[in-house]
C-alpha cells in the first residue's frame, strides 16, 4: 500500500464536506507532478486530507476507492475516487510538522506548493502519533 497526502483549500471542499458525501472524485489538478502521483494511486492506499490556505493542517484519512481515469480533454490529467476513513484524533498543524525533525524530508515540507505528495511508512506513522498527542 502506498501513502499520500492530498490537499484542498476547505473553503472549496473541506474534510467535513468528504465526510457529508461519503465518496468524491479529486480531479482538478493541474501539475504534471501530482497528476504523476495521481496516476500511480491504486485502490487501497491511503491518503492524508491536509486543509491548505486556511488551517495549514492535516485532519483525515482517506482511502484510493478508484484507480485514475482521465479528467478532462487533456491526455496529461487525471482524477481518482476517495472516501474519507476516520478523522485524526486531533489535527496536526503545518507548524508541528515543520518543528519535527524526522519530518523534515517530508514533501509537504520539502515541496510545499504540491497538492498530491508522497508519504512513507514512517512519515504516516509520525504524523498518527502527533495527532494522538
Amino acid at each position: 500500500m502506498n501513502l499520500w497526502l492530498m490537499k484542498s483549500e476547505p473553503e472549496t471542499f473541506s474534510w467535513d464536506d468528504l465526510v457529508r458525501d461519503g465518496k468524491t472524485e479529486w480531479d482538478g489538478v493541474r501539475n504534471y507532478t501530482a497528476a504523476g502521483n495521481l496516476r500511480a494511486m491504486k485502490k487501497g492506499d491511503r491518503a492524508f486530507f491536509y486543509h491548505s490556505v486556511q488551517g495549514l493542517e492535516i485532519v483525515g484519512i482517506m482511502e484510493v476507492s478508484r484507480e485514475a481515469k482521465p479528467d478532462g480533454d487533456g491526455k496529461h490529467w487525471v482524477s481518482v475516487e476517495v472516501k474519507p476513513v476516520e478523522p485524526l484524533k486531533k489535527p496536526v498543524t503545518l507548524k508541528q510538522v515543520k518543528a519535527e525533525p524526522a519530518l523534515a524530508a517530508m514533501e509537504l515540507v520539502k515541496f510545499s506548493r504540491l497538492s498530491v505528495g508522497k508519504v512513507t511508512p514512517d512519515e504516516w506513522k509520525q504524523v498518527i502519533d502527533m495527532s494522538k498527542a
